[in-house]
């Protein structure tokens, strides 16, 4: 035929896999394909010839001539009777037969009912049903729907009820069963039934550095709980939901609830929960952080009255004395120093307080973490801003040597095989104690360690900002003194200004930490890799190590 053979697909027959045959197809440049086993479809075109070759085969070798068909043949054909066609057969419900499978089922006693039909049949229905119309008198209570006719044209959401067992303490607290109204949300349709649905969640690390703000300053922490909190929201939509099932209004059944407040199950409750207690808390002169929408904090011109702050007026000499004794005899008795005596000044000439005399070995590191030093420096701290004037610099020094907000920095290069990423991992405390941390990808590839370890501390700068920020809000002088990191090379990059063939490719965007150092808002220092608690962030690591860094971050497991 003149054509060369670029592809030949086959079968795995062993006349097609020796060497021989191979090695003519390699040397005539075909390209062999074999078929997966017992999947002749794959060849289809060769199978189909091997059939038309037997059965043309035959007749090739009798030479039978091609003779037209008699028409003898014809009448025979003709008188075969039609093919009757009928309908097909209809069968009704009683015509079929279904075989039930024999299945059991364990039913365990504290098993929480999925329906309100379960609910009403198992062994603890009476009450399952008290709960639930302890939730239908919270419902109508807060007036969260009217019973209407449904206007022509809208629809209703579904409705269920969501069961749960609270287990309580043995032999103190009798578990409780708990029932809840929820709307089906799947069926609301988006720009109809509902808008927008963002609501703001606060931040793990603005809860823990407020707790450790609570830790340092020994300050009391209280906890509200807000019940049903998403039926105080008012809904802004008219939507329609079907009547609570087993609660259905006599001589009403065809109503449906036009609800009013934002009913747990839609799509909107949580913005509109949001938006109310938003409402309520700035009517109450507290201030959003600009930081974390959901802080708020008030600054209370009267915290002087309550915290022991005295005021004596002598109108005669026309003037006004501020008194802490009962605040100053009450931090004296927390520490045990009642019978301490009076001193004219507080430090004597000369004296300096340096970083270097904070403890070093592990003994006494382990003692000073039972001393009570960052509580005894926030109790001086607010005498002497309301009224000790002459505490100003001994409270200052000692709080200069404080911990404050630290944080530790760590990169894996490429830890990531697949795309080739590296890692990057933080961690922040404060007394010790970690409040914010973060593991995560980097989202650039980088060509050595250091530009990893760079980016890394990019990444661990944002967050300072972001931690400093906060705490300036709620005016808490705690700086971001200094963020440790065990990559030399990286520290040198990020304080030296001058342009470097090696890093010339860096973003810019990761540049913006040499002007935060440079203007002293962040001092970033090395740290052995053996004492950096960042280190547990981007690698798997051994039991000893893993649990050193535990210890650095007081992070109990």
């Amino acid at each position: 035929m003149g054509k060369q053979i670029k592809y030949l697909r086959t079968d795995n027959g062993l006349e097609f896999c020796s060497d021989e045959f191979n090695r003519l197809c390699k040397s005539e440049g075909i390209m062999r394909h074999s078929i997966v086993r017992h999947t002749p479809q794959q060849n289809g075109v060769a199978e189909r010839m091997n059939r038309t070759i037997m059965e043309k085969t035959p007749q090739a070798s009798t030479k039978i001539e091609n003779i037209v068909t008699s028409s003898l043949q014809y009448p025979i054909a003709k008188k075969r009777t039609r093919r009757e066609i009928k309908l097909p057969k209809k069968y009704v419900e009683a015509d079929l037969v279904v075989y039930a499978l024999n299945v059991a089922e364990d039913i365990n006693a504290n098993q929480e009912p999925s329906n309100y039909s379960e609910a009403i049949s198992c062994e603890d229905s009476e009450k399952w049903m008290f709960a639930m119309q302890e939730e239908m008198e919270s419902l109508h209570k807060n007036k969260t729907w009217d019973l209407v006719k449904l206007p022509k044209g809208e629809k209703t959401v579904r409705r269920k009820w969501v069961f749960k067992k609270k287990e309580g303490t043995p032999g103190v607290e009798e578990p409780r069963y708990k029932a809840r109204l929820v709307a089906k949300s799947y069926s609301q349709i988006p720009r109809m039934d509902f808008t927008d649905v963002f609501s703001p969640v606060v931040k793990h690390s603005s809860i823990r550095a407020l707790l450790g703000i609570v830790v340092m300053y020994d300050l009391e922490l209280e906890q509200l709980d807000v019940k049903t909190a998403f039926l105080h929201g008012e809904l802004e939509e008219d939507i329609y939901m079907q009547q609570p099932e087993g609660f259905t209004v006599s001589e009403k059944e065809n109503y449906v609830c036009l609800l009013k407040k934002s009913l747990y199950g839609l799509k909107q409750s949580p913005r509109q929960w949001y938006k109310r207690f938003d409402s309520f808390m700035t009517s109450h002169d507290f201030k959003k952080s600009s930081f974390d929408s959901c802080v708020y904090f008030k600054k209370n011109s009267d915290a002087k009255k309550i915290l022991g702050m005295e005021i004596l007026r002598d109108r005669k000499a026309s003037k006004l004395y501020l008194s802490q004794k009962g605040y100053i005899e009450k931090v004296l008795c927390r520490f045990n120093m009642q019978s301490a005596k009076p001193v004219s000044t507080l430090l004597v000439a000369h004296f300096r307080l340096s970083s270097s005399l904070s403890p070093q070995s592990y003994d006494e590191i382990e003692y000073m973490s039972h001393v009570s030093y960052s509580s005894a420096v926030g109790y001086l701290m607010y005498a002497m801003v309301c009224s000790r004037s002459d505490l100003s610099y001994a409270v200052s020094a000692f709080g200069r040597t404080e911990d404050g907000v630290i944080g530790y920095v760590d990169a894996d290069f490429v830890g990531d095989l697949d795309r080739r990423r590296s890692l990057t991992g933080y961690v922040f405390t404060i007394g010790g104690c970690a409040i914010s941390w973060k593991a995560t990808l980097q989202t650039t590839v980088t060509l050595s360690t250091t530009e990893a370890e760079y980016m890394a501390i990019t990444e661990v700068c944002k967050e300072a900002i972001w931690l400093k920020g906060l705490f300036s809000e709620l005016n808490e002088d705690l700086q971001i003194s200094t963020i440790f990191c065990d990559s030399q090379s990286a520290i040198f990059l990020t304080k030296d200004q001058m342009f470097h063939e090696r890093t010339k490719h860096i973003d810019v965007r990761y540049h913006f930490v040499r002007d935060i150092i440079a203007r002293g808002d962040i001092v970033v220092s090395k740290i052995s890799t053996r004492e950096n608690p960042a280190d547990m962030m981007t690698k798997s690591l051994p039991i000893t190590k893993f649990e050193h860094c535990l210890d650095l971050a007081d992070v109990y497991c």
